[in-house]
């Protein structure tokens, strides 16, 4: 079993994921795809997912069960003993990058901002 959940990404790849697996919500894509067409379609999500965020859960032999991989996320996936986990990003810690540093300058619109610093 094979899931992928896309967030505010082009409506062409949306399209393009129904060729192979079944919608089953806005963004939400279930399926049984072989392990080799699952990595052409994530390395095509990685490519055409522009300013969205991706995440892929798939079934594997290993102590979980499953596994998965994000593409442009927040959290990250941390291997602890052989248990893959969520690292969360701690809230107070300073921001990396200096256009988060600064915030987005006056004068843009709300869904600028939204696109460009994420829905913070």
């Amino acid at each position: 079993m094979t899931v992928i959940v896309l967030t505010n990404c082009p409506a062409g790849l949306r399209g393009f994921l129904t060729r192979w697996m079944l919608e089953i919500s806005a963004g939400v894509f279930v399926g049984n795809p072989s392990a080799r067409i699952r990595d052409v379609l994530w390395e095509e999500i990685q490519q055409y997912a522009g300013q969205g965020r991706a995440l892929l859960a798939h079934t594997t032999n290993n102590e979980q069960g499953f596994t998965f991989r994000t593409h442009d996320h927040a959290w990250h996936p941390a291997d602890h003993e052989g248990i893959t986990l969520i690292r969360r990003p701690d809230p107070n810690a300073p921001a990396a990058g200096p256009a988060s540093r600064q915030g987005p300058p006056s004068g843009w619109s709300r869904a600028a901002k939204r696109r460009r610093f994420g829905r913070n």
